[in-house]
């Protein structure tokens, strides 16, 4: 999310921290050549700490799903500049993984979880021509990569070695991109990947033109040439599958944020957040199932 969104976002969050303290005192078509997702149901995200990104956790065994928004950012971590959280991911054997980003500077921040609770930090230093935002990352399968990108019209992905998981990786060295991920059809505004394969990737895209694919909003499928490694690049096939919902009592402009896919049960979920006033009132996480 820029700087821009952020600030509206902010403000709209302030505003239902005072009226929650006044309280307390008195669809389009899918591609034919593709999967067809279905929506299934909707649950109300919490604009403070549902607004930005979700993942589903396997490990440990019946842990509950994870989101992230403004107000699940630590004190110890937003004093240090890092104020905005993107969409995390969770690998198979445990590690959690959240995205940072500060407003200004050379430099993205991946806090990491590990399964025994821990918590330790990975800093990457932007290269040259690197945007500075970091909406989200996604976790390879094998747990050996690990995915992100970048805000605005894109015709790539960032590689990284997966912090806490790869053992090339230290809190107390620089996370380096290891490759890239070359698409075939531009992406715009980008808010999160998830994979459903070694090979593949579900998006969601916040874009509010909707010239890329003749739609704003679009659900991406992303199919890659080969498994992500950090010996080579490789390619990306991009098809849009069907506009996100886009559904509230107020009008104006959504917000496309985080997606998850739960391997377990085959369900896909997609926070939209509601325009206006209705940011506090009926954002949605909705559930999709393949058909």
């Amino acid at each position: 999310m820029p700087l821009r969104a952020r600030q509206r976002c902010h403000a709209l969050l302030a505003a239902l921290v005072t009226l929650t303290a006044t309280a307390l005192l008195a669809a389009a078509p899918p591609a034919s050549a593709a999967d067809t997702w279905t929506e299934t149901g909707s649950d109300r995200a919490n604009p403070l700490t549902e607004s930005q990104g979700l993942t589903s956790v396997e490990v440990p065994a019946g842990a509950a799903n994870r989101y992230t928004g403004i107000g699940t950012i630590p004190l110890g971590v937003s004093s240090r500049g890092w104020n905005h959280v993107g969409d995390p991911d969770a690998s198979y054997d445990g590690h959690y993984i959240e995205p940072y980003q500060a407003d200004s500077g050379t430099a993205k921040m991946f806090r990491v979880q590990a399964p025994d609770g821990t918590w330790s930090e990975y800093v990457h230093t932007l290269s040259s021509g690197e945007a500075l935002n970091n909406s989200w990352v996604a976790i390879s399968p094998d747990g050996q990569w690990m995915l992100s990108g970048e805000w605005g019209t894109m015709t790539r992905l960032l590689v990284f070695p997966t912090p806490g998981v790869n053992a090339s990786t230290s809190p107390s060295a620089n996370l380096p991109q290891a490759a890239t991920v070359t698409l075939d059809h531009a992406v715009r505004d980008v808010q999160g990947c998830d994979f459903l394969s070694a090979t593949q990737l579900l998006c969601s895209s916040d874009d509010p033109a909707g010239t890329l694919f003749g739609y704003t909003k679009p659900l991406l499928q992303i199919d890659l040439s080969a498994a992500p490694t950090g010996s080579a690049n490789v390619t990306g096939h991009v098809t849009a599958l069907r506009q996100l919902p886009l559904r509230s009592s107020c009008s104006g402009e959504f917000e496309a944020e985080g997606i998850d896919y739960d391997r377990r049960t085959g369900t896909l979920r997609v926070i939209v957040v509601s325009p206006g006033f209705c940011v506090l009132t009926d954002s949605k996480t909705y559930r999709f199932t393949r058909s």
